[in-house]
């Protein structure tokens, strides 16, 4: 179990290596971060991330192609039920690494459509609002949509899904809409 001033150094680290990644960015290494926050059924969800894009480029026509990059995140949750007494709070981090892959014009601007599947791991077992999870491995699923600007920001909106595919029951899920801005280096 990690005590609240763990995950608040776990994100510390996590926000420090976003902060430094422009330099990473000039060796290969990370091509842009992003920060995101979520909301679902009584839990609150902030995560910090960096992505490394695929080079590859399939399915190209009409000046779009499919594409996607590796997106290596720290989040914090917050749940406000606890063991579904409303007022309880349950603090947890998570950690995933997540392939996604995404539709898009080949100059990288303007409109796509995103989707990946994840590995995540959890600090604590997540029991919040009727909602358990019984491992600490999950898999993170999700669809976005997003806006990328001349001006290298990228915006999206996404619904997101933790589930560990009834591994261990029980595993009644975990659900959010994500909104995020990530900055292409």
């Amino acid at each position: 179990m990690f005590s609240i001033q763990k995950i608040g150094a776990i994100l510390g680290v996590a926000a420090a290596l976003v902060a430094t990644q422009a330099g990473a960015a000039d060796n290969g290494w990370v091509d842009s971060a992003s920060f995101e926050f979520g909301t679902g059924a009584k839990v609150r969800m902030a995560r910090v991330a960096v992505q490394k894009n695929w080079e590859s480029r399939w399915f190209a026509s009409n000046g779009r192609h499919l594409s996607g990059y590796w997106d290596l995140s720290a989040a914090y949750w917050r749940g406000t039920a606890y063991r579904n007494q409303p007022g309880q709070e349950q603090n947890i981090a998570v950690v995933g690494i997540t392939p996604v892959a995404r539709y898009q014009r080949d100059d990288k601007l303007g409109w796509y459509v995103e989707a990946g599947i994840g590995a995540n791991l959890f600090s604590e077992l997540y029991n919040n609002d009727d909602n358990r999870l019984s491992t600490a491995f999950q898999f993170g699923d999700h669809l976005g949509i997003g806006y990328v600007t001349p001006t290298k920001w990228d915006f999206s909106v996404k619904i997101q899904h933790y589930s560990n595919a009834s591994i261990k029951r029980p595993n009644s899920g975990v659900n959010f809409l994500v909104v995020g801005a990530r900055y292409q280096f």
